[in-house]
């Protein structure tokens, strides 16, 4: 065993600042969330009338976490300055549960989504494609009528496995599958959870073969696994593969060479009467310009570097020319 056997101290406190997130990342990744119970309008807030056949107005909603509120930002700057179309923001509402049966009912009309996660809530988790395409033809035949998806993104919010850059460069660890022959040396730590999904160690056994010497129940990409694997408790950690913290310890996301977890591209959905000409060139420009990468750097910004969502935004914007500066 590769573990050193240093004693986890005060992870909570001195690292919740990191992965303040994740919680809600959780909630969206797991396909539905943990039954938060937010309103997803203001009191007294009228939903759009989606089904009169008339121009709605672009009501852009969100999920309570990081990632969230700077694309939900991001998708309200670009209409507002490309398309010259006011927007509403309302913003930090919950899990799916609480936000998307909102875009169905008109009180909100546009929303950041995950192709694979949102496809895995429609049809209940019955969905069994993995690759991005395939995705995303099944999610735009699960969406309900009068909802529709643009153009996804590159970028991808995906259960990952991470381990620090010592532990790549010494086993020249890239993808998933280099594991193999070293697995059973490792630890690996995550979510209780992890013992039993098929994303979790039963699928690293059928799809890459692998069986680590060891699993810790830690947390979702929390404060727990960030202290495990920074201090080497676990050789391996599961992560969402967009947190800010992998930028910020400088860690190694290993790619899921076999999909073993589904695609998560960055789609926007939203009402189609809602949903111009101008609006979908403008969204779909935004898509093609971000990356995996970015929203790495993005998310650090927010929730280590404490940056406002909203500047944090704008600035990407700006660098990508799809907004003009001051």
């Amino acid at each position: 065993m590769r573990v050193r056997k240093s004693v986890l101290v005060a992870a909570l406190l001195t690292l919740a600042l990191l992965l303040s997130a994740c919680a809600g990342e959780e909630a969206l990744q797991e396909g539905g969330g943990d039954g938060a119970t937010t309103q997803a309008t203001p009191s007294g807030a009228p939903a759009t009338d989606v089904a009169s056949g008339e121009q709605c107005p672009v009501i852009v909603g969100s999920a309570n976490f990081t990632e969230q509120l700077i694309l939900a930002n991001m998708y309200a700057e670009v209409i507002e300055q490309q398309a010259g179309t006011e927007v509403e923001r309302r913003l930090n509402l919950g899990s799916r549960e609480v936000v998307f049966p909102s875009l169905q009912s008109g009180e909100l009309t546009l929303l950041p989504e995950y192709s694979g996660a949102l496809l895995a809530f429609l049809t209940q988790g019955e969905a069994t494609e993995k690759d991005p395409q395939p995705v995303m033809d099944a999610l735009r035949e699960a969406l309900p009528e009068s909802i529709v998806a643009l153009e996804p993104s590159e970028a991808q919010d995906k259960d990952g496995l991470a381990v620090t850059q010592e532990t790549a460069e010494e086993f020249d660890l890239e993808t998933i599958s280099d594991l193999e022959g070293v697995a059973s040396d490792f630890v690996v730590g995550g979510p209780a959870e992890m013992e039993e999904r098929d994303v979790g160690l039963p699928g690293l056994m059928e799809v890459y073969g692998l069986e680590f010497e060891n699993f810790r129940a830690l947390d979702a990409g929390g404060p727990l696994t960030t202290e495990a694997l920074s201090s080497g408790q676990i050789d391996v950690g599961r992560v969402f593969t967009t947190q800010g913290v992998i930028d910020e310890r400088n860690w190694v996301v290993l790619e899921d060479d076999k999909n073993l977890a589904p695609a998560q591209q960055i789609v926007p959905v939203g009402q189609e009467c809602a949903l111009t000409d101008e609006i979908r060139t403008a969204l779909n420009e935004l898509s093609a310009a971000l990356t995996t990468e970015d929203l790495i750097t993005l998310n650090k910004r927010v929730s280590v570097d404490k940056e406002d969502p909203e500047d944090v935004a704008v600035d990407f914007l700006e660098q990508e020319g799809l907004v003009s500066g001051g």
